[in-house]
């Protein structure tokens, strides 16, 4: 073997050195002033909103402090006598609110069952099964009644429904007893729930299809050639794309848990009577407007946003332990 020979073999036999290791990256803080400069544009396009949000939420909040006066409007804040706590002492001890309380969480937990799926499955349904000309005809069918206000839907209802319905009459016709499912209190949760899916499921099956819109149809793809039916593409690949959209949605229902149609129930109240239809809203309407006691519907009102708040907290908590990052993300 000659020299050179040598030197190749002990060249290739040696282990080569290891390259030098990179220092860690240095994330630079930037100062406050050169992000407000950076984002000057951005801040000025948000003004408009902002200013809303404060004009019509956050300076309204400052008549909550009537809940604990005697408020009369003649008085107005400053002349009213100051009351403590009386007025919430008043509210957790009456039993009509009580009574409101327990209708608006039956609704709630009911629509929650049968009507927050209801969207999900008509997304999954439209964007698997259905050709995008047929999806965007039945998505605009659907989306439709999104538009109408309550006081016509309630109304369309009536006349399909009521008891000189289209469907009363038509089995009146034929000899048989007709029903009035307007003026039932006991399938009144029916009712209005059939109604919130009638007016906005088609809402939800945008949000959910925009979601769907972000997947990939290479994932399809790959899965349908490794052989993935088509319920495992859809468990695998379309419900984890769907799932940050439905925890957020889902989060935001139950910070809204206690708020629940309130044009939608007080239209129909004298129909089926207040001990079914009676919720936090009507309540706090009837009490303050109708009746006038405005600190005793100011006090069920605090509670009220109180109890949300704390629901929207507690959702997106859980949504954290699940990792999600929920409304906001955590620091």
């Amino acid at each position: 073997m000659t020299a050179p020979d040598v030197k190749d073999g002990a060249r290739s036999g040696a282990a080569e050195p290891a390259p030098p290791a990179r220092p860690p990256v240095v994330q630079r803080k930037i100062g406050w002033r050169t992000r407000l400069r950076r984002d000057r544009s951005l801040l000025i396009m948000t003004l408009p909103a902002v200013g809303l949000l404060v004009v019509f939420a956050y300076v309204p909040m400052l008549g909550n402090v009537i809940a604990w006066q005697n408020y009369s409007p003649y008085s107005g804040f400053v002349n009213s006598t100051w009351a403590g706590w009386s007025n919430f002492e008043r509210v957790f001890s009456n039993p009509l609110f009580l009574n409101a309380v327990g209708n608006t969480l039956t609704i709630t937990a009911f629509q929650l069952v049968f009507f927050f799926p209801v969207p999900i499955v008509l997304a999954l349904l439209l964007n698997s099964v259905i050709t995008p000309r047929i999806r965007t005809t039945i998505q605009s069918i659907v989306y439709l009644p999104h538009f109408f206000s309550w006081v016509l839907v309630v109304t369309l209802f009536q006349q399909i429904f009521g008891g000189a319905g289209l469907i009363n009459q038509t089995l009146r016709a034929h000899g048989h007893q007709g029903f009035d499912l307007m003026t039932n209190p006991d399938t009144f949760l029916v009712l209005i729930t059939m109604q919130s899916v009638w007016k906005d499921a088609g809402w939800g099956i945008i949000i959910f299809l925009a979601a769907l819109s972000t997947v990939s149809p290479e994932l399809y793809e790959a899965s349908a050639v490794d052989g993935a039916s088509r319920w495992r593409r859809m468990w695998h690949i379309t419900l984890p794309a769907l799932k940050p959209v439905i925890i957020l949605l889902l989060i935001l229902r139950l910070g809204d848990a206690l708020t629940v149609g309130f044009e939608q129930l007080i239209l129909q109240r004298g129909a089926v009577g207040a001990e079914v239809s009676e919720v936090i809203d009507t309540f706090v309407y009837y009490q303050g407007v109708v009746y006038g006691d405005w600190s005793f519907a100011a006090a069920a009102g605090l509670v009220k946003g109180v109890v949300s708040l704390l629901l929207v907290l507690g959702a997106n908590k859980l949504a954290h332990v699940f990792g999600e990052s929920g409304v906001y993300k955590r620091a």
